[in-house]
């Protein structure tokens, strides 16, 4: 009960006792103190009693209990002065004991004795409430005191009282009617705490005592703004109003989203959102605010709702020109901790979040009871389907679920004994896919034996599931090269990264690496003894001086491309070695004339017969050519794979040659580092314990003279490269009608059969039955599998009008209303770039002009509908043309073009990207 202090006095009538309805004494006696109505009869919760001055009552007791009406002790009005601390605002005395300074009445016997006897002229009735408290009922004699404010007018408070049981949604409608609202101004309450803080009161439908309000709280009432912000977040948020006029009028929903650091995902999918007609109308017009649930323990105690309302208020206020969603982002992270942050995220997958949390946030159902699924065990589809969404209803009913939710029909059937299961389960948005394609375009270069012609750069078709020798046989119709005289490398940072088998499968390519394919000859193979030819890895390394205390230090640096050489096997010599290298890098090193080989080292000459051993410069002096360093620390490593050879490699090789000439010979490891480790020397000769690798090492002034670093480095474009290979564009329909595919579960999730009594790889078919208000289509773009990550770039091609679904949808049709069934666009979520990077943005139509707008992050701008079509067009919103008719939107500009100076949105190969 509110007891308003400044109208008590005026609200309590003088009331004259009614002499000619005044039951006789003995009459009275008994209506007043009988057990079933009078004042002992029991107290029930939430009724009124009210006080009564404990000498007035004695008085009465004596006058009716005298039997005489003309009797001296005639009690006389009803007269409660003693109760108060004064007569103005009529408070009651602190302390006051139940019956020695008053007696509790029920509301029939207060009535009662008000009409026989009258109440003092002036005085307000004393009505107290019957609360229940830790189980036990009592009369709350002494109310809840709480002081009001305006937000806007803190210094002048006013005292209401109110009862325990009193929902805090009365202090607000109190609030309201003391301070003069106006009905269509929306308003909400805060509580100053004990160490002066401030808290929300968001739910109102709890009592004061679940509140744990106290006599003596500060309780401010704020009201909206025009703009649609709160004055209390004013002060927190960051402000927009130094930056735009505050007096700005513009069309509701045409409004930019700040980007607070790669929340473009953010944006996009609030712009969506913000779009639905039918969900807007539902927070613009308050409707929300009666079915925020917040005991729902699946949901985020109302928060997420009254975050995504306020934004929705400002962007349809038509106040702002852009607003920063600061709030909400911060809400979002707080119950979804994958959001925290500033990484990018999917639309989509917030959108997912978004929906579920609007949905539990305003459930209706508070309590939700349990459901068993039924399978349809050969019922018709009608009956299973309508218990389906009965039972969804049942337990999830809220604006979401009346806008967006649909019904799928589920088909499995097993493999073995052919059980068959249906089910109906509910959706709130369509993933469905894109056509995908089992070719796949690789980038390869061929290096061809022949050293006079330089590398090729060729674009192959090959599938998708293929094999290393698929892409073999793929460069040999443009080379003429046999496959089996082919070998492919992947080559990373002047080395080889991994050498492949012809077995292996191409998923383990990625696109972006650097694949080489060497023409090799028919007779050799790396590792294989029984060929006459062996295959060897060729590094190329400079000696370069590295920093050391006595400047004594050399390091060695890997350049250029690796080479994989065929060397015949009665010609392993390092001698012999040397010539054939020379031969193959013969494009780019000029060989020496006789006066430059006279210059060499007369050292070389020296026992020409000696055999030097492995770890030495070839043609060098018995002595070690000193620490030899390679690997990050000298410039090898240009990035941060190591490599891999999956190739053994032969058990013994044949001493160098002695000779030194433009360059030395050098077995070194996979890393192209020496790894004394891969081999042993014994009496017999030199063992390796893993495929040798050869690096060529060069003197910098060698390099310089006779190694052409232009011509090594270039190469040639086969005409296969120009070709572009054209991605036929994809309609909508075609994409739901693969979604809506048979298919066969797959391994990692399989079907438990009833009937066998085990896990099947049964096979699935999904139907449309039954389809929401606002339906959401999401193109799954993105592509992930063990191996690879992609991302389609497919165009397709969707309707702005007239999308029918009555095709695809199984439940029996009305025929009458084929408005049910089609669907009109109303907004789009774009992505632009690849997997790492991208930038989302929005086109939508405005509810109240018809107009299509391009949104991106705080620019906004009007488009026209030849624009909308894109291949970044990610997540697609129709709405059914039946609910369309509904909302009446005015008669707008939807034809109209674009304005020359808003400009239209660019294009995706110049989207700037976070």
């Amino acid at each position: 009960m509110a007891a308003v202090a400044a109208n008590v006095a005026a609200a309590a009538e003088d009331q004259e006792p009614q002499h000619e309805a005044v039951p006789g004494l003995e009459s009275q006696w008994l209506q007043i103190e009988n057990k079933e109505s009078g004042r002992d009869r029991p107290l029930r919760a939430g009724e009124s009693w009210f006080l009564v001055e404990q000498h007035w009552y004695k008085q009465w007791e004596v006058y009716v209990q005298g039997g005489d009406k003309d009797s001296t002790a005639f009690p006389g009005c009803i007269n409660n002065a003693d109760l108060f601390e004064d007569q103005v605002n009529w408070r009651l005395k602190r302390g006051l004991v139940e019956s020695e300074d008053y007696v509790l009445l029920p509301a029939d016997a207060w009535h009662c004795l008000v009409n026989w006897y009258g109440l003092e002229h002036g005085q307000p009735p004393i009505e107290r409430k019957v609360v229940e408290l830790l189980g036990v009922q009592k009369i709350e004699v002494y109310p809840v005191e709480l002081l009001l404010v305006r937000h806007s007018d803190m210094d002048t408070p006013y005292t209401a009282q109110f009862s325990h049981t009193d929902s805090v949604d009365l202090v607000l409608r109190t609030a309201r009617e003391q301070f003069l609202v106006n009905p269509q101004e929306e308003t909400r309450l805060w509580i100053k705490n004990a160490e002066g803080s401030f808290e929300r009161l968001c739910n109102t439908r709890v009592t004061l005592l679940e509140a744990a309000l106290q006599t003596g709280q500060l309780i401010i009432m704020e009201t909206r703004n025009k703009d649609g912000t709160w004055p209390s977040a004013q002060q927190q948020a960051v402000s927009t109003a130094s930056e735009e006029d505050e007096e700005f009028q513009g069309q509701p929903g045409i409004c930019g989203l700040t980007n607070l650091g790669n929340t473009c995902f953010m944006n996009s999918a609030l712009q969506c959102l913000s779009n639905v007609p039918q969900l807007t109308d539902y927070f613009l017009k308050n409707r929300y605010l009666e079915e925020l649930n917040f005991c729902n323990p699946l949901g985020m105690k109302g928060e997420i709702a009254e975050a995504y309302a306020d934004l929705v208020k400002q962007a349809w206020s038509g106040h702002h020109r852009s607003i920063v969603p600061h709030v909400f982002k911060t809400k979002v992270g707080h119950f979804a901790s994958q959001f925290l942050g500033y990484q990018q995220h999917d639309s989509q997958e917030l959108l997912s979040f978004l929906l579920d949390g609007l949905h539990e946030d305003l459930n209706r159902v508070k309590k939700k009871e349990y459901v068993e699924l039924c399978d349809a065990a050969g019922r018709p589809d009608q009956e299973v389907a309508q218990e389906a969404w009965q039972n969804h209803k049942r337990r999830n009913d809220s604006v979401i679920v009346d806008t967006f939710h649909g019904l799928f029909k589920s088909t499995l059937v097993c493999p073995d004994c052919g059980n068959v299961s249906v089910t109906f389960d509910p959706f709130c948005y369509l993933s469905v896919p894109l056509p995908v394609s089992h070719k796949r375009v690789m980038e390869v270069f061929f290096v061809s034996m022949d050293p006079r012609r330089k590398p090729e750069q060729h674009r192959l078709v090959v599938p998708k599931k293929g094999k290393i020798s698929d892409l073999c046989v793929a460069l040999a119709k443009h080379t003429g090269v046999s496959p089996e005289r082919m070998m492919v490398a992947d080559v990373f940072s002047h080395r080889f990264y991994k050498i492949y088998q012809l077995e292996e499968s191409l998923s383990s390519i990625l696109d972006r690496d650097d694949i080489f394919i060497y023409e090799v000859s028919g007779r050799s193979a790396i590792g294989d003894n029984s060929r006459e030819d062996v295959v060897l890895p060729i590094y190329l390394r400079e000696r370069t001086p590295a920093r050391d205390y006595n400047n004594s230090y050399y390091g060695l640096m890997l350049f250029g491309h690796p080479l994989l050489v065929s060397v015949p096997r009665d010609r392993l010599s390092w001698d012999a070695l040397y010539h054939i290298l020379l031969y193959r890098l013969s494009r780019y090193v000029t060989r020496p004339s006789s006066d430059d080989e006279d210059d060499g080292d007369e050292k070389d000459m020296e026992d020409k017969d000696s055999i030097p051993k492995p770890g030495r410069v070839a043609g060098g002096s018995s002595q070690d050519s000193g620490p030899e360093q390679a690997g990050p620390s000298c410039g090898v490593a240009g990035g941060s794979r190591a490599p891999v050879d999956n190739s053994p490699g032969p058990s013994h090789w044949p001493q160098r040659a002695r000779r030194k000439h433009l360059f030395t010979l050098q077995t070194v490891n996979s890393n192209g580092t020496s790894d004394r480790s891969t081999f042993n020397e014994d009496t017999h000769g030199v063992s390796f314990s893993s495929q040798p690798y050869i690096a060529i090492d060069w003197e910098p002034e060698m390099k310089k003279r006779y190694y052409d670093e232009v011509e090594a480095e270039g190469y040639v474009k086969h005409d296969c490269v120009g070709y572009v290979l054209k991605k036929a564009p994809v309609r909508l329909q075609e994409c739901i009608e693969l979604f809506t595919t048979v298919e066969t579960l797959e391994k990692e999730n399989p079907w438990y059969c009833p009937t066998c009594k085990q896990h099947q790889l049964a096979t699935k078919k999904l139907d449309l039955w039954m389809l929401p208000e606002t339906l959401i289509i999401h193109l799954k773009r993105f592509s992930y599998t063990k191996f690879s990550r992609e991302k389609l770039d497919t165009l397709v091609e969707f309707p702005i009008r007239d999308l029918d679904f009555s095709e695809f949808v199984i439940k029996p049709q009305n025929e009458s209303a084929p408005e049910l069934y089609k669907y009109d666009l109303i907004a789009v979520s774009n992505h632009y770039g690849g997997l790492r990077d991208g930038h989302y943005t929005t086109f939508a139509c405005n509810k109240d002009s018809g107009q299509w707008h391009y949104f991106d992050d705080n620019s906004v701008s009007p488009v026209t509908e030849n624009q909308i079509e894109s291949k970044a067009a990610y997540v697609l919103f129709y709405q059914r043309q039946d609910v369309a008719r509904r909302q009446q939107p005015q008669p707008g500009l939807r034809d109209s073009p674009a304005s020359p100076a808003c400009g239209s949105p660019p294009n995706s190969e110049f989207m700037d990207v976070n």
